[in-house]
């Protein structure tokens, strides 16, 4: 599986495409928000003759969902979100207004609920869903063992964790996901995050602030 990174909106999100060799590919956190970032993915899809076949969201914050409305629409593929996070996908609208981004076209809600313990499967691309709530209420995170890899949205950051101060944050179960659930998965695991650059549980594990 191949993951391909963009980063996308005025607050710097990281969207990702997971690829399999026979071209079907999944969308992941669209953040893009302006019609040039629109164009941006769907150019890299058509140019690569990419079969979108589902979006999912490791969680509804703003940022992380800019571009659903827009590859719902432009693919007719599934939305998969956690039940608990619809409370925070539905904030989308408001917390648009109160950053400006009069731009925002409002997410569509959830097609399938995922949740913790399955797997998804699409062609040869295949993610475990992992429960880890405290940046957000219905966060989850996207693993997969056999690429040692995992999707992780705003859980873990190089060298720091997700704010805990937004509306369902928790400081001490966001601790918890990340030390009892991203620290029990294997020291290599490539961390692809929601921010920022890339990072491995063996390194977090060593000198991540939520450890202090």
């Amino acid at each position: 599986m191949k993951i391909v990174k963009f980063t996308f909106n005025p607050i710097q999100e990281n969207t990702y495409l997971a690829i399999d060799d026979n071209k079907n590919v999944v969308i992941i956190d669209p953040g893009c928000y302006f019609e040039e970032e629109r164009q941006l993915l769907r150019d890299y899809i058509s140019k690569n003759e990419l079969n979108v076949r589902a979006l999912l969201n490791t969680h509804g914050h703003l940022d992380h969902i800019m571009g659903n409305d827009f590859v719902k629409r432009e693919y007719n593929v599934d939305l998969y979100l956690h039940e608990k996070d619809v409370v925070t996908l539905e904030m989308g609208e408001r917390s648009a207004q109160m950053y400006g981004l009069n731009q925002f076209q409002a997410s569509p809600l959830p097609d399938v609920y995922i949740k913790e313990g399955e797997t998804l499967t699409f062609g040869d691309i295949s993610f475990e869903v992992i429960f880890c709530p405290g940046h957000a209420p219905g966060h989850v995170v996207f693993y997969s063992a056999k690429d040692e890899l995992v999707i992780n949205g705003d859980v873990l950051f190089k060298g720091s964790y997700g704010r805990v101060d937004l509306p369902g944050g928790d400081f001490n179960t966001l601790k918890h996901s990340i030390t009892e659930k991203m620290f029990n998965l294997p020291d290599q695991t490539l961390v692809y995050t929601g921010h920022g650059p890339e990072t491995t549980i063996g390194e977090e594990k060593k000198s991540n602030p939520i450890l202090w």
